[in-house]
């Protein structure tokens, strides 16, 4: 498979079913991250503000949010239902996606980086 150079063309590589949830998927984190820069790192597209926000994929059987470690242990009780690893959160192709979940984590993220950005300008 060839490597995708943008975000249409990834979930373009997709079935229709899978498609769907990755385009809402990326309107979500959008509208939650207007000022984020939208790239392909690691292959899967991903959200930039400061630094890194949130990654996302799509597979077979579900598609993945990528928010790394931190925001799986703070919104632990509210994941409870998805299955999650370490840095990882699966949403099922035949479930509807938890758009104000999905916005919360982004927004923690964003806080996350400006906190992250401002300790290391204050170390400087």
């Amino acid at each position: 498979m060839n490597v995708a150079r943008e975000i249409d063309e990834y979930i373009a590589s997709f079935p229709e079913n899978v498609q769907v949830l990755l385009k809402e998927l990326r309107s979500i984190i959008k509208q939650a991250a207007p000022a984020a820069e939208e790239i392909i790192s690691y292959k899967m597209p991903a959200y930039r503000q400061e630094s890194m926000l949130v990654y996302f994929a799509g597979y077979k059987n579900h598609v993945g949010l990528y928010p790394t470690a931190s925001p799986i242990l703070v919104f632990a009780e509210e994941l409870k239902t998805y299955k999650t690893s370490k840095g990882a959160i699966q949403f099922k192709l035949d479930e509807p996606l938890p758009s104000a979940l999905i916005t919360s984590i982004v927004h923690y993220k964003i806080e996350e980086n400006r906190l992250k950005l401002a300790k290391r300008m204050k170390n400087k």
